[in-house]
């Protein structure tokens, strides 16, 4: 499972399993991957959740 983050500021991958981890960047500094990780720490659960109910299992 991955995510996808899109912003005016750049464009990253994470992958949300087995941890959560960069897969790839596009101009996000150091900075803001490591607030854009906390964030998909913290929402977890709602992230898996939207996931799933997206592409199903």
């Amino acid at each position: 499972m991955h995510i996808h983050v899109l912003s005016p500021d750049g464009e990253a991958k994470f992958w949300m399993e087995p941890e959560i981890a960069i897969a790839r960047n596009h101009r996000y500094g150091e900075q803001d991957l490591r607030r854009l990780r906390d964030l998909i720490e913290e929402h977890n659960d709602v992230i898996r959740r939207a996931w799933f109910t997206h592409f199903g299992n």
